[in-house]
């Protein structure tokens, strides 16, 4: 894997079109919506910014909550609340 993928207790989509935060918008949170998490966690390399207000306002909207955070602690996190049965998914990017 070279860009992003999403990733929830049983799903693995690599093949999400945007790579970096940055691209990340409205559009691009169809198969995020699709997987009905409760919450989405944004993991992204230190330093790639906040997710764009457009897709926070987004998920707010259908009462999914968003955690941006780097990488790893993404990865941890998702690993805890999956152990806790939460619906979560990751929305995971290795470029900025």
């Amino acid at each position: 894997m070279v860009g992003s993928c999403i990733v929830t207790a049983d799903t693995l989509i690599t093949d999400w079109q945007p790579r970096a935060p940055a691209e990340l918008g409205v559009a691009e949170l169809a198969p995020l919506l699709a997987l009905a998490p409760q919450i989405v966690l944004l993991g992204a390399p230190v330093g790639s910014g906040p997710a764009p207000p457009g897709v926070r306002a987004a998920l707010a909207a259908q009462g999914i909550g968003l955690e941006v955070m780097d990488l790893g602690a993404a990865c941890r996190t998702f690993n805890i609340l999956v152990q806790e049965e939460r619906r979560v998914a990751a929305a995971l990017f290795l470029k900025k």
